[in-house]
Protein backbone atom coordinates (compact mmCIF):
# COMPACT_ATOMS: atom_id res chain seq x y z
CA UNK A 1 0.00 0.00 0.00
CA UNK A 2 1.24 3.73 -0.83
CA UNK A 3 -0.35 6.19 1.12
CA UNK A 4 -1.02 9.42 -1.39
CA UNK A 5 0.60 11.24 1.44
CA UNK A 6 3.91 10.02 1.35
CA UNK A 7 5.62 9.57 4.12
CA UNK A 8 8.62 10.89 6.09
CA UNK A 9 10.41 8.68 8.59
CA UNK A 10 11.82 11.97 10.17
CA UNK A 11 8.38 13.08 10.85
CA UNK A 12 5.88 10.40 10.90
CA UNK A 13 4.67 7.00 12.80
CA UNK A 14 2.91 4.09 11.00
CA UNK A 15 1.52 0.93 11.72
CA UNK A 16 0.62 -1.39 8.78
CA UNK A 17 -0.63 -4.57 9.03
CA UNK A 18 -3.46 -6.78 6.96
CA UNK A 19 -6.30 -7.87 9.49
CA UNK A 20 -9.11 -10.52 8.96
CA UNK A 21 -11.94 -7.89 8.22
CA UNK A 22 -13.53 -6.09 5.39
CA UNK A 23 -12.70 -2.84 4.22
CA UNK A 24 -16.48 -1.84 5.24
CA UNK A 25 -16.62 -3.03 8.71
CA UNK A 26 -13.70 -1.14 9.95
CA UNK A 27 -15.20 1.83 7.93
CA UNK A 28 -17.91 1.35 10.16
CA UNK A 29 -15.64 0.51 13.30
CA UNK A 30 -14.50 4.26 12.45
CA UNK A 31 -17.22 6.00 11.80
CA UNK A 32 -20.01 4.92 13.80
CA UNK A 33 -19.67 6.06 17.89
CA UNK A 34 -21.44 3.44 18.81
CA UNK A 35 -18.54 1.26 17.51
CA UNK A 36 -15.48 3.38 18.55
CA UNK A 37 -16.39 3.34 22.24
CA UNK A 38 -15.56 0.20 22.30
CA UNK A 39 -12.11 -0.11 20.95
CA UNK A 40 -10.40 3.48 20.33
CA UNK A 41 -8.58 3.51 23.28
CA UNK A 42 -6.24 0.59 24.40
CA UNK A 43 -7.45 -1.16 27.63
CA UNK A 44 -7.27 -0.75 30.48
CA UNK A 45 -7.99 2.83 29.36
CA UNK A 46 -11.46 3.37 28.26
CA UNK A 47 -13.29 5.84 25.85
CA UNK A 48 -16.35 7.50 27.53
CA UNK A 49 -18.14 9.59 25.01
CA UNK A 50 -17.50 9.85 20.86
CA UNK A 51 -19.16 12.74 19.08
CA UNK A 52 -18.76 12.55 14.81
CA UNK A 53 -19.80 14.44 12.08
CA UNK A 54 -18.56 12.87 9.30
CA UNK A 55 -17.42 15.09 6.74
CA UNK A 56 -14.32 17.37 5.81
CA UNK A 57 -14.45 20.11 8.38
CA UNK A 58 -16.63 18.30 11.00
CA UNK A 59 -16.00 17.34 13.90
CA UNK A 60 -14.21 14.53 15.58
CA UNK A 61 -14.16 14.01 19.55
CA UNK A 62 -13.61 11.41 22.15
CA UNK A 63 -12.96 11.43 25.54
CA UNK A 64 -10.81 8.77 27.27
CA UNK A 65 -11.08 8.03 31.11
CA UNK A 66 -7.49 6.58 32.76
CA UNK A 67 -7.63 3.64 34.91
CA UNK A 68 -7.51 5.79 37.67
CA UNK A 69 -10.50 8.02 36.63
CA UNK A 70 -8.64 11.05 35.03
CA UNK A 71 -10.68 12.27 31.99
CA UNK A 72 -9.07 13.29 28.66
CA UNK A 73 -11.31 15.25 26.11
CA UNK A 74 -10.01 15.31 23.01
CA UNK A 75 -11.54 17.31 19.88
CA UNK A 76 -10.13 17.52 16.16
CA UNK A 77 -11.40 18.34 12.59
CA UNK A 78 -11.95 15.49 9.85
CA UNK A 79 -10.16 16.64 6.42
CA UNK A 80 -11.10 14.28 3.95
CA UNK A 81 -13.60 11.28 4.23
CA UNK A 82 -13.67 8.86 1.63
CA UNK A 83 -15.54 5.71 2.54
CA UNK A 84 -14.10 2.51 3.02
CA UNK A 85 -10.81 4.07 1.74
CA UNK A 86 -9.32 6.81 3.63
CA UNK A 87 -10.14 8.97 6.49
CA UNK A 88 -8.02 11.68 7.74
CA UNK A 89 -8.30 13.82 10.84
CA UNK A 90 -6.47 16.31 13.12
CA UNK A 91 -6.01 18.12 16.14
CA UNK A 92 -4.46 21.12 15.17
CA UNK A 93 -7.92 22.32 13.77
CA UNK A 94 -11.26 22.04 15.14
CA UNK A 95 -14.22 21.79 13.68
CA UNK A 96 -15.22 24.21 10.68
CA UNK A 97 -11.46 23.87 10.18
CA UNK A 98 -10.86 26.40 13.05
CA UNK A 99 -6.84 26.09 14.01
CA UNK A 100 -6.50 24.88 17.80
CA UNK A 101 -3.35 26.22 18.52
CA UNK A 102 -2.29 23.48 20.05
CA UNK A 103 -2.39 20.63 17.60
CA UNK A 104 -0.36 17.40 17.89
CA UNK A 105 -0.71 15.55 14.48
CA UNK A 106 -2.97 14.68 11.41
CA UNK A 107 -3.78 10.97 11.12
CA UNK A 108 -4.86 8.83 8.17
CA UNK A 109 -5.94 6.03 8.32
CA UNK A 110 -5.72 4.01 5.45
CA UNK A 111 -7.96 0.78 4.11
CA UNK A 112 -7.37 -1.17 0.95
CA UNK A 113 -8.58 -5.04 0.22
CA UNK A 114 -6.28 -7.75 0.84
CA UNK A 115 -7.87 -11.51 0.24
CA UNK A 116 -10.60 -11.81 2.31
CA UNK A 117 -9.05 -8.77 4.73
CA UNK A 118 -8.15 -5.16 4.68
CA UNK A 119 -4.42 -3.40 4.65
CA UNK A 120 -5.04 -1.25 7.42
CA UNK A 121 -2.47 1.38 7.42
CA UNK A 122 -2.23 4.30 10.16
CA UNK A 123 -0.19 7.19 9.66
CA UNK A 124 0.28 9.49 12.27
CA UNK A 125 2.03 12.74 10.87
CA UNK A 126 3.52 15.34 13.31
CA UNK A 127 5.31 18.99 12.64
CA UNK A 128 8.60 18.15 13.75
CA UNK A 129 10.77 15.49 15.12
CA UNK A 130 10.67 15.69 18.54
CA UNK A 131 6.43 15.46 18.51
CA UNK A 132 7.16 12.43 16.66
CA UNK A 133 9.61 11.06 19.04
CA UNK A 134 7.27 12.12 21.89
CA UNK A 135 4.71 10.05 19.91
CA UNK A 136 6.33 7.32 19.79
CA UNK A 137 7.98 6.87 23.35
CA UNK A 138 3.80 7.44 24.50
CA UNK A 139 3.52 3.51 22.76
CA UNK A 140 2.13 4.92 19.17
CA UNK A 141 2.79 1.45 18.21
CA UNK A 142 1.86 -0.07 21.24
CA UNK A 143 -1.10 1.96 21.80
CA UNK A 144 -2.22 2.01 18.23
CA UNK A 145 -1.98 -1.97 17.46
CA UNK A 146 -3.81 -2.30 20.78
CA UNK A 147 -6.25 -0.48 19.36
CA UNK A 148 -6.95 -1.90 16.01
CA UNK A 149 -6.39 -6.04 17.95
CA UNK A 150 -9.89 -4.19 20.04
CA UNK A 151 -11.30 -3.13 17.14
CA UNK A 152 -11.00 -6.44 15.25
CA UNK A 153 -12.38 -8.20 18.22
CA UNK A 154 -14.98 -5.71 18.44
CA UNK A 155 -16.34 -5.58 14.88
CA UNK A 156 -16.14 -9.94 14.64
CA UNK A 157 -18.72 -9.84 17.48
CA UNK A 158 -21.27 -7.88 15.83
Amino acid sequence: MTSGYGSDPRLDLVLERVVDLSPERIWEAWTKPEHIVHWFTPAPWRTTACELDLRPGGLFRTTMKSPEGQEFPNAGCFLEVVPNKRLVFTDALKAGFRPTGEGFMTAIIELEPSGSGTRYRATALHKDEADRKKHEEMGFLQGWGAALDQLVAHMKKK
